[in-house]
């Protein structure tokens, strides 16, 4: 008599509930309820064709156009420090020591 082993529990990587695999969306590596697959900026629904990510982050094409053009990078768009401050404060902290 063989026994199969037990089948792992997948967890929405936005709600944190299990996931079935009737309602299961993988995307960017992560899997989610296909209901909880939205836009971090306006909340609504997203499909593996009309999604874009950014630093672990989705967003409907849109408004990732929208944040990138608002500032014209990836990082001030999105709420981010940009990496030239980064560099700013790394050249301060060397030259001070």
């Amino acid at each position: 008599m063989s026994f199969l082993p037990p089948q792992m529990k997948e967890s929405c990587a936005s709600c944190n509930k299990t996931v079935y695999p009737m309602e299961r969306l993988v995307a960017d590596k992560l899997i989610f309820h296909t209901s909880c697959f939205c836009c971090k900026h306006c909340n609504a629904k997203l499909s593996l064709g009309s999604y874009a990510a950014l630093h672990g982050e989705f967003y409907c094409k849109p408004h990732f156009q929208q944040l990138f053009k608002s500032k014209g990078n990836y990082d001030e768009g999105f709420g981010r420090k940009q990496h030239k401050e980064l560099w700013q404060q790394k050249e301060t902290k060397s030259s001070s020591q």
